[in-house]
């Protein structure tokens, strides 16, 4: 068998397919078919295109419910779930936050912007049944990015497998789910992105199943009187999270890693490191010092050249 590599783009990011397969003809009828699973999901849930369904529930808030599929629904139900789970701190609500913390703001907020933005968080007030969904509060926003490429990235890997391929990964961005291992049952290294050294690798872990989601606030920030400011915002306090640099976790599915590793960000650094401690998941966590902190086992973490960049 051979490996073949099909990079591309989509939901904003740089992805790649890897797929060990017996003929080139083959891997090129599933890559195609991956790819156009993550352009689907990208025309059905980002809030940048005007046909997407995100945009319909959005510019429906305060005027309508918004009939749902059942894939809506799931994800939806998720997010839910995710809010539940983090005291209130994963919000998929919470997006219109970005109208305050954006790249072209020249002096902090005040408060009173910050609390009006803040009127319109929270996912206790969405009305969710599995036919419809209604945000009941006029300029409300559902932001799906921080659940959707995840959720892709698994549904991918399940496709990849309905066209027989045993062997292989798919990456979105840094979310990444195991098709299968690589030939002889060899693991996949996957390097971790360090936060601070450009195209370097400060960890690599390899899994042989299952999925990794890193999450990091180093990467995208507002910088404002020359103090940086995260990109990931509490969506009870509408301020950005001075937290740790990135945490990886590795689960079944990347969907569930994506989640956890951003619930351990938004609870700051300690809180963070203490609440990844008691989940049960394999996780790496680079805090401030640049220390890595995390469930390590010499089978699944290692330090070396990575085969698939966050």
């Amino acid at each position: 068998m051979e490996l073949f590599i099909f990079p591309f783009k989509s939901m904003g990011c740089p992805c790649e397919l890897r797929i060990y397969a017996g003929q080139k003809h083959q891997a090129q009828l599933a890559a195609k078919a991956c790819m156009d699973e993550a352009t689907r999901f990208e025309q059905k849930y980002s809030r940048y295109l005007d046909s997407s369904a995100a945009t319909e529930i959005n510019r429906s808030a305060g005027i309508k419910p918004v009939e749902i599929d059942a894939e809506t629904y799931a994800i939806l139900k998720y997010a839910g779930v995710c809010y539940e789970q983090s005291n209130g701190l994963f919000d998929i609500s919470s997006g219109v936050l970005r109208h305050v913390w954006h790249a072209q703001r020249g002096e902090l907020p005040s408060e009173d912007e910050v609390l009006r933005h803040l009127n319109l968080v929270g996912w206790e007030k969405v009305e969710l049944s599995d036919q419809n969904i209604f945000l009941p509060i006029s300029g409300m926003e559902l932001d799906f990015g921080g659940i959707v490429k995840e959720y892709a990235a698994d549904a991918i890997a399940a496709l990849a497998r309905t066209m027989s391929i045993r062997h292989g990964l798919v990456n979105l961005g840094g979310d990444i789910s195991i098709i299968g291992p690589q030939v002889n049952n060899r693991p996949w290294p996957i390097g971790i992105v360090h936060p601070t050294i450009a195209d370097t690798a400060i960890s690599v872990i390899h899994l042989a199943n299952g999925a990794l989601a890193t999450s990091g606030g180093y990467e995208r920030y507002v910088e404002i009187a020359g103090k940086r400011y995260s990109h990931l915002i509490n969506p009870q306090t509408g301020w950005p999270v001075e937290s740790l640099l990135s945490v990886s976790v590795v689960a079944e599915q990347a969907v569930v890693a994506g989640s956890v590793s951003s619930i351990a960000l938004l609870q700051g650094e300690q809180l963070g490191l203490n609440w990844l401690s008691t989940i049960g998941l394999k996780y790496l966590a680079i805090d401030a010092d640049l220390h890595c902190n995390g469930a390590v086992g010499r089978d699944s973490f290692s330090s070396g050249s990575p085969s698939a960049h966050e």
